[in-house]
C-alpha cells in the first residue's frame, strides 16, 4: 500500500491517493510529474526512479460533485472521458511521494484510489489503451515542455496500466449542480452517467441535503428531486411518494443501496435517516425492466456511504425548537492496507408540536468493512440498523373543509398509543474483475422488520355536539424476514464492429411475513376538541394472528449499451419475473391459496450528442404493479393479472458555460392498464377493466450566475386522470373517468438559491410547491396547493467547523402533506434548529 496526499493551507482542500500494486511489484517511492490543468494545476517534489516502472494515469475531477464515487476503466474500448483536471506519469513501484499545489480556495476536499493492471493486461488491450493515454495525458503535460521533456527521458520499463479510479469527495462548501457528469447505478446497471442514460435520473449528494437541513429521506427527495411529492403517515412507515401521477409504495419503490425490502401490507420503514446518505438518486418513469414489479412512478435509490482508505471523521450536534435535539458521528478509514471501515450512528429526539403525545425519536446506525483482497477482488460486509418511534399522530380533523385553528396543535390518539419499526439491513458484497472488460459482483443479503402499531387512527368532526368522533381502534404487528441474492456479469469489448457492454444476471429472494392483528378494528369513542382526556386503547376482538404470506421472486435481467458511433448509443433491458405467493390465513383456512405470476418488462432508448455536453433521447418502456403489494393479498384478488404500463420519454440534457449551467427537460407519457374496477353490469363483482394515463413534462435548472451565487430549480407539470374506472358506491356503479387520481398533484416545483456574501458564510433559501390534490375518486373532497419556505445560515468557524441556523417552514404555513375526507395530516409547522458540525 502506498499514498501522498497534498494540503493547501487556507483553502480547505486536502487531496490524497493511495494505490495499490500487485504483489510483485516491490514498495519504492513514486514520484509525479507535473501537468499543466486549469481547473487543478499540480506540482510535484522528490521525483525518484526504482526499477524504471511507469505508471501512467488521469485523474478526473467535477467540481461541485461530492460524496459520488465513479469509477473509470482505462482499458475499456467504451470508457468516456469526462473533462480531465490534471494528468501526468508516476514512476516507480508505487510508494510515496509528496506533492504541493496552488489549489483554488473552494473548500474541496477528495480522496482518490487507483489500482494497477499488470503489463499483460496492457499488451492484451492494444493500441486502444496508448491512444487512450497520449490523448489525455501528453497534452496535459505539453503545457509545460520542461517537464514533457523530463517525462520523455525516463527510463523504459514495463508499464502499469490503471484500469479503476475510484474518486470520493467531500466539500466544506455546499455542492451543487444536477451532476450529469457523474454515474449512477439507479438508472442503469453499466454504471451510465445522466447524460448516457435515455431517462429521467436525478443524484442528489449527501452532504448538499445535510448543508440544506435534511435530516430525513422524504425532506431531501421532496425538497430537492422533480415532481416528487410525499405522502408519508405513520400507518405506511413514511415510505409512500407520488411520482408522474401514480402513488403509494406499490408504484413508486424504495431502494437502499440497490436493494429492496419487499412491501408488506402497505408499509416501507426503511431508510429515513440522511446522515449515513452518500447520494440520494431518483430515476422517474417505470423502472420494472432494473427492478421489478412495483415501480411504474419511479425509484428512489438511497445509497449510504462507504469505506474509505482516506481517513474521515465528522460529527454534528444540533438542538431544535419544540424540545428537537440530535446527535451524529461519521468515522472511516483504512485499519490495514488491505482493509477499510466505516461507521455511522445518528439519533434524533423531540418533545413535538401536539399535546398530549407528540413526542418522537428515531436511531439510525450503520457499519461497512472492505477487505481488498487482490487489486481486482473486493469483499464487503455492511450492517445497518433503523430504529423509530415516529409521532403518534395521524391527523386533523376537518371543520367545513378545513382543519381549525384551535385544533392544529392537538392529538387525537390515546394515551397509551404506540409506533414502533425496527429494521436490520445486513449486506455481503463481492466484486472481482478479472479482466478490465469483464466484471462479476454477488451481493446476499438478509433483511427483517419488525412493526407495531396500537392506535386510535380515525376522526371526523361532529357540528351538532361540538366534539370529535374517534373510531379504528388497530393494533397491528408486522414479522417481516427476507433473504436475497442478486448476481450480475458486466463484459465490455465489441459486436458487429460497435463498441458494447453487456450486463446480465439474476436475482432470488424469500420474504416470509406474518400479520397479527385485532382486525376488524371495533370501537368507537367522543372528546372535546380541545382540553380532552386522550383514554386508552380500546381492543373489542383481542389481537390474533391474521394471516401468514411466503413470497419466493425469482427473476432474470440484462441490459445492453451499443455504440454505433461516437456520439449515438442504443440502450435496451429486458427483465423476466415470476414472484410465487403462498398464503396462510389463520384465521379462516379455508381462505388459504397460492398463486403465480409473470411478467417481462423491456426498454429500448437511443442517446444522441448533437455537441460535447449535450444528450437527446427517447426511450419506450414498460412496467408492472401489482393491485396490491404482493405480501397482502387476499383470496378474492389471487387470479388478477399484474397491472401493466408503457411509457414514450423524450428529452434533452445539457452542461453549458463552461460547466457554470446544467439543465435538463423531458416530456412524457404514461398509460398503467388492468386496475381493478367494478363490473357495470353487475356492481358486486370486480374486473380488471380499468386504466389510468399521465402526461407531462418536467424541467430541471442549476445555474452558477457568479462565483458565490447559485440558483437551482426544477418545475413538473402533468395532467393525470382515470381513463376507465368505476366503483360501487350505495349499490349505484360510478364512472370516474376524466378524475384526477387520489393523492396526485399535477404541478410540483423547487426552487433554491445559494449565496456566499463572504469568504466563510453561506446563506441558502428554498422553496417547495405542491399542487392541489384530492382524498377521493369523485374529487370532492380537495386538498389546496401550498408552498413552504425552508432558509439557513452557515458560518465557518474554521475550515473544519461551521455553525448552522437552520429554518424550516419560515413562514409557519398551515398545509395538508396527505389527507382523506375527513380529516389532514398536517405538515409540521415553523422549526429552529441550531447545529454545530466538525471534522478532523
Amino acid at each position: 500500500m502506498s499514498a501522498f496526499s497534498v494540503q493547501s493551507p487556507g483553502a480547505g482542500l486536502r487531496l490524497g491517493f493511495s494505490t495499490r500494486a500487485k504483489p510483485h511489484v516491490a514498495a519504492a517511492p513514486i514520484a509525479l510529474l507535473p501537468a499543466s490543468c486549469p481547473a487543478l494545476p499540480m506540482k510535484a517534489s522528490g521525483l525518484t526512479s526504482s526499477r524504471g516502472t511507469v505508471i501512467r494515469y488521469v485523474i478526473t475531477y467535477h467540481k461541485g460533485l461530492a460524496d459520488v464515487p465513479f469509477v473509470h476503466r482505462f482499458l475499456s474500448p467504451t470508457w468516456t472521458l469526462p473533462r480531465p483536471a490534471c494528468g501526468g506519469l508516476i514512476e516507480g513501484p508505487l510508494a510515496g511521494a509528496g506533492l504541493s499545489s496552488p489549489f483554488p480556495s473552494d473548500g474541496t476536499r477528495m480522496s482518490c484510489h487507483v489500482r494497477p493492471r499488470s503489463p499483460e493486461h496492457l499488451r492484451r488491450s492494444g493500441h486502444r489503451t496508448m491512444t487512450l493515454l497520449a490523448a489525455t495525458v501528453l497534452p496535459l503535460l505539453a503545457a509545460d515542455p520542461g517537464r514533457a521533456e523530463e517525462a520523455g527521458g525516463i527510463a523504459p520499463g514495463p508499464t502499469l496500466a490503471l484500469d479503476t479510479i475510484t474518486i470520493e469527495g467531500r466539500r466544506t462548501i455546499a455542492p451543487s449542480g444536477l451532476n450529469l457528469s457523474a454515474p449512477a447505478v439507479s438508472g442503469s446497471r453499466l454504471g451510465l452517467t445522466p447524460l448516457q442514460t435515455p431517462a429521467s435520473i436525478e443524484i442528489m449528494s449527501g452532504e448538499r441535503l445535510r448543508e440544506r437541513g435534511q435530516n430525513t429521506v422524504a425532506e431531501a427527495v421532496t425538497q430537492n428531486a422533480t415532481g416528487i411529492t410525499w405522502l408519508g403517515a405513520p400507518g405506511n412507515g413514511g415510505g409512500s411518494y407520488a411520482s408522474r401521477g401514480f402513488a403509494g409504495v406499490s408504484s413508486v419503490m424504495n431502494l437502499y443501496d440497490g436493494t429492496r425490502l419487499y412491501v408488506g401490507s402497505g408499509t416501507v420503514t426503511f431508510p429515513f435517516d440522511t446522515w449515513n446518505v452518500e447520494r440520494i438518486e431518483v430515476l422517474r418513469g417505470p423502472a420494472s425492466v432494473l427492478y421489478g414489479e412495483g415501480a411504474i412512478g419511479g425509484v428512489i435509490n438511497v445509497v449510504p456511504k462507504k469505506p474509505t482508505f482516506s481517513p474521515v471523521n465528522a460529527a454534528e450536534a444540533s438542538i431544535a425548537s419544540h424540545g428537537g435535539r440530535r446527535l451524529a458521528f461519521d468515522s472511516g478509514g483504512p485499519l490495514s492496507d488491505r482493509f477499510a471501515y466505516r461507521f455511522n450512528i445518528a439519533g434524533t429526539m423531540t418533545d413535538g408540536w401536539l399535546r398530549p403525545n407528540g413526542e418522537f425519536r428515531n436511531l439510525a446506525v450503520s457499519g461497512a468493512l472492505l477487505f481488498q483482497a487482490t487489486p481486482d477482488l473486493a469483499f464487503t460486509v455492511s450492517h445497518d440498523v433503523g430504529y423509530q418511534e415516529p409521532m403518534r399522530y395521524f391527523g386533523t380533523p376537518l371543520v367545513n373543509g378545513r382543519p381549525e385553528q384551535r385544533m392544529r396543535a392537538a392529538n387525537y390518539n390515546v394515551n397509551d398509543s404506540r409506533v414502533g419499526f425496527q429494521d436490520n439491513w445486513s449486506q455481503f458484497k463481492v466484486e472481482w474483475t478479472p479482466t478490465s472488460d469483464f466484471t462479476l459482483r454477488n451481493t446476499a443479503y438478509r433483511l427483517s422488520s419488525h412493526r407495531q402499531w396500537r392506535n386510535v387512527e380515525s376522526y371526523s368532526y361532529l357540528p351538532a355536539t361540538d366534539r370529535i368522533a374517534r373510531s379504528s381502534y388497530i393494533e397491528i404487528f408486522h414479522m417481516q424476514e427476507q433473504w436475497g441474492n442478486r448476481f450480475d456479469a458486466t463484459w465490455r469489448g465489441t459486436m458487429l464492429g460497435f463498441r458494447n457492454e453487456l450486463v446480465a444476471g439474476f436475482d432470488i429472494n424469500r420474504i416470509r411475513f406474518r400479520n397479527v392483528s385485532n382486525s376488524p378494528y371495533g370501537g368507537t369513542s367522543t372528546v372535546d376538541p380541545v382540553g380532552f382526556d386522550p383514554g386508552n386503547f380500546i381492543n373489542i376482538a383481542g389481537t390474533r394472528p391474521a394471516f401468514q404470506s411466503t413470497a419466493d421472486q425469482t427473476s432474470l435481467f440484462a441490459e445492453n449499451r451499443l455504440s454505433l458511433t461516437d456520439n449515438l448509443a442504443l440502450i435496451g433491458g429486458l427483465r423476466y419475473e415470476a414472484p410465487r405467493i403462498h398464503r396462510d390465513d389463520l384465521i379462516n383456512p379455508a381462505n388459504t391459496f397460492s398463486a403465480l405470476f409473470q411478467a417481462l418488462s423491456y426498454r429500448v432508448g437511443i442517446v444522441y450528442n448533437p455537441i460535447p455536453d449535450m444528450a437527446l433521447y427517447a426511450q419506450y418502456s414498460t412496467g408492472i404493479d401489482p393491485v396490491r403489494d404482493l405480501l397482502s393479498l387476499s383470496i378474492s384478488q389471487r387470479d388478477f393479472k399484474l397491472s401493466t404500463g408503457r411509457q414514450v420519454e423524450v428529452g434533452v440534457k445539457q452542461t453549458f458555460w463552461g460547466g457554470r449551467g446544467e439543465f435538463t427537460l423531458a416530456a412524457y407519457r404514461i398509460t398503467k392498464d388492468n386496475l381493478v374496477s367494478v363490473d357495470a353490469s353487475n356492481p358486486g363483482v370486480a374486473v380488471q377493466v380499468g386504466s389510468q394515463s399521465s402526461q407531462g413534462i418536467e424541467a430541471a435548472l442549476s445555474l452558477k450566475l457568479l462565483d458565490n451565487l447559485r440558483v437551482e430549480g426544477n418545475l413538473a407539470l402533468l395532467h393525470a386522470q382515470y381513463d376507465s374506472f368505476q366503483q360501487t358506491v350505495g349499490g349505484v356503479v360510478v364512472s370516474y373517468r376524466g378524475k384526477q387520481p387520489q393523492h396526485v398533484p399535477e404541478q410540483v416545483a423547487n426552487l433554491w438559491v445559494t449565496w456566499s456574501p463572504l469568504p466563510r458564510l453561506e446563506a441558502r433559501a428554498g422553496v417547495q410547491y405542491v399542487g392541489q390534490t384530492f382524498s377521493d375518486f369523485a374529487n370532492t373532497a380537495r386538498r389546496p396547493a401550498y408552498a413552504v419556505v425552508n432558509a439557513s445560515v452557515d458560518y465557518r468557524l474554521t475550515d473544519a467547523a461551521r455553525v448552522s441556523l437552520r429554518v424550516n417552514n419560515l413562514f409557519d404555513k398551515v398545509y395538508p402533506v396527505t389527507g382523506s375526507t375527513s380529516m389532514w395530516l398536517l405538515g409540521r409547522p415553523r422549526t429552529v434548529e441550531l447545529a454545530y458540525h466538525v471534522s478532523f
